[in-house]
């Protein structure tokens, strides 16, 4: 564990939020509500939880026995009747559910009527492989309407699905395949990605070689159908073997719904595993508070149902709130930079959710594309990933949303909390690079190593000091692990995140605690550093790590990708540097400046700094396991 750092980086500047935003905001007495959740979070949690329909009511809202949780006790549930029937049964059934499009230009909008038709027709599929509540199955299927429905089909019938980004190798889907003990895999042929084809089923049948719990593979085949092996089943062809109708499995609000494995920045990837009821509940509670999100709206999230916000909030939350969901198969920036934009306009789209490396992804194409386009029916930008730069916030703030009364927000959680556990609501003011308060039932604190709680305005440990309905129970086949999150400091979550804290309670995540720079006896989070360069007019992003010296112990090293129009040059350079020790002050001095032309990322968009380092330090990166989460 680590010390407390200091923070060099000012963020004080206050941004009211536009009043047209804040008037329409679900939430508009935070303070009072807040304070609720924390003194009587049984209570609070519980009026929640009756806006859904249950098939058996609760006995007890919350059994809280550190580190164990339990919520809505006694209580019997499916999420996919609340995401599926409820709104077929209450007027919703021809409203759109989601639309889908295709890097080609291509689309397919499906009804809550019709969604519901499918996933019950997956649902027999998956009896007829003798598939049964409690199963495993691993879905490895590209960013599709069948994803989705897979991924519904299994929680129908009281399995549990693991979904694995299409694209990981075919070690990284072994691992988790072995792990889970899976009885099906979901595969289909290819998958498309900046105008290339990518092979999917070839990944497949390598992790599944030897691999004694797959009884089938299930394929979905989008160019030609070819010949399957004996334990594959043509995806057509499992749709259609029962009914379009499937009652849903009565689940305990307790019962498994998915692993979803992340791997951090080290070690084993650990199976997060989350349950019907509490998660239920917690994503829509926040699909409606903080993403704001009203039977008028359409909405884009730009993740990928292989990562945590594409469950809570691509497939689950929208679906219970009964909202209409835009969500794209390939690169946000294919085929050209005006492609978003185009998306936006196109659609009418009021509510995007996305990631703070894609908001620096779009500013390096600089301003002009977004102009060329109608952004008008965007009221909510909304961010997570990681830290959201001043910088970007005030250019998608500036360039995309102010001059019509829009308003950028930004919130953080983990695939362990799976939705926003900090966060600046639609009607609170922002202070650019602090995410925001604590959200409802979260009491969030800043820790030193020992565990205290250190002054305002002083980084730290950022904990967590009890659960929430919708965090994760275990981790799969392996509680010790999940028990030392407790007890790492006693009685309190551990983010593995370094954070600092203000007077008014707004938060600033400085990055992951492995990734703390020690400059000159200083301690200094990576998100300053990168802030203050992406801050200076030529800078679209930065990466920032300590680099072993023998004199000094460490210095710092950055890796800079410019903006359109800029040129590296040994005269930027010196400029940056300077414009660093400006920002931050004369302890933070940059001893090498790499200008790169890109970032070595995970698949959901977090700079792996950890492999800039050990190639720094003269390791292979060939060697190197990759990274997924």
């Amino acid at each position: 564990m680590t010390q407390s750092l200091d923070n060099l980086l000012q963020m004080n500047e206050l941004y009211q939020a536009p009043e047209e935003v804040a008037k329409r905001a679900f939430l508009q007495n935070f303070d009072e509500v807040y304070k609720r959740s924390i003194e009587d979070p049984e209570g609070f949690w519980g009026e929640v939880a009756q806006e859904l329909s249950w098939f058996k009511p609760w006995e007890k809202v919350r059994d809280w026995q550190c580190p164990n949780h339990q919520w809505f006790v006694g209580g019997q549930v499916n999420i996919t009747y609340n995401a599926l029937d409820r709104h077929v049964k209450e007027g919703r059934k021809n409203k759109v559910a989601y639309i889908f499009l295709g890097e080609d230009g291509s689309e397919r909008q499906v009804t809550y009527g019709q969604l519901y038709k499918l996933v019950c027709r997956a649902a027999n599929g998956l009896k007829s492989l003798g598939v049964s509540k409690g199963d495993r199955v691993i879905i490895y299927l590209p960013l599709t309407i069948e994803g989705i429905v897979t991924m519904l089909a299994c929680a129908r019938v009281g399995a549990i699905h693991s979904v694995v980004y299409a694209g990981l190798g075919a070690g990284a889907l072994r691992e988790r395949i072995e792990d889970c003990q899976a009885k099906v895999v979901f595969t289909s042929d290819v998958t498309y990605r900046r105008g290339k084809v990518v092979s999917l089923k070839t990944i497949v049948d390598q992790a599944v070689v030897g691999a004694e719990s797959v009884q089938h593979v299930v394929v979905w085949q989008r160019q030609e159908k070819n010949e399957l092996g004996p334990l594959e089943v043509d995806f057509d062809d499992f749709m259609t073997v029962g009914g379009s109708d499937c009652p849903a499995e009565v689940m305990e609000s307790e019962d498994p719904l998915f692993i979803l494995y992340t791997s951090g920045t080290t070690a084993k990837p650990k199976g997060v595993l989350h349950v019907h009821g509490g998660y239920m509940v917690g994503t829509y509670f926040h699909a409606k508070s903080f993403y704001d999100l009203n039977e008028d709206d359409v909405y884009w999230c730009t993740s990928d149902i292989g990562w945590i916000v594409g469950h809570s909030y691509i497939v689950y939350g929208p679906l219970v709130a009964g909202v209409t969901t835009v969500f794209r198969e390939g690169a946000l920036d294919y085929p050209s930079a005006g492609t978003p934009w185009e998306i936006i306009e196109q659609y009418g789209v009021t509510v995007l959710f996305t990631a703070p490396t894609a908001l620096r992804l779009l500013m390096k194409y600089g301003e002009e594309w977004p102009k060329k386009y109608d952004l008008t029916s965007l009221r909510l930008i909304t961010c997570a990933g990681e830290p959201l730069n001043p910088e970007a916030w005030r250019w998608a703030n500036d360039n995309l949303v102010a001059a019509h009364g829009g308003y950028v927000i930004d919130n953080w959680w983990q695939t362990e909390l799976s939705a926003p556990t900090l966060g600046t609501l639609p009607n609170m003011a922002t202070k650019p690079g602090k995410v925001g308060k604590a959200m409802m039932g979260v009491e969030a604190a800043i820790v030193d190593s020992d565990g205290n709680p250190v002054e305002p305005n002083k980084g730290g440990l950022l904990v967590l000091r009890s659960p929430l309905p919708h965090m994760m129970r275990t981790i799969y086949g392996n509680p010790e692990r999940y028990e030392q999150i407790w007890s790492q400091v006693p009685g309190s979550y551990l983010t593995g995140d370094m954070a600092v804290m203000d007077e008014d309670g707004y938060i600033a995540v400085l990055g992951r605690a492995d990734d703390v720079l020690n400059i000159a006896g200083h301690r200094i989070g990576t998100m300053e550093v990168e802030s203050a360069l992406v801050s200076h007019e030529a800078v679209a992003e930065a990466a920032a790590i300590g680099k072993p010296d023998p004199v000094k112990g460490e210095v710092l090293k950055t890796f800079v990708i410019l903006k359109i129009g800029y040129e590296g040059s040994e005269e930027l350079r010196q400029d940056l540097v300077k414009h660093v020790r400006n920002v931050l002050g004369p302890i933070v001095v940059i001893s090498e400046l790499d200008f790169v032309p890109k970032l070595p990322k995970t698949r959901s968009g977090k700079i792996i700094r950890r492999l800039l380092k050990a190639v720094e330090m003269g390791a292979d990166p060939g060697d190197l396991t990759t990274l997924e989460e």
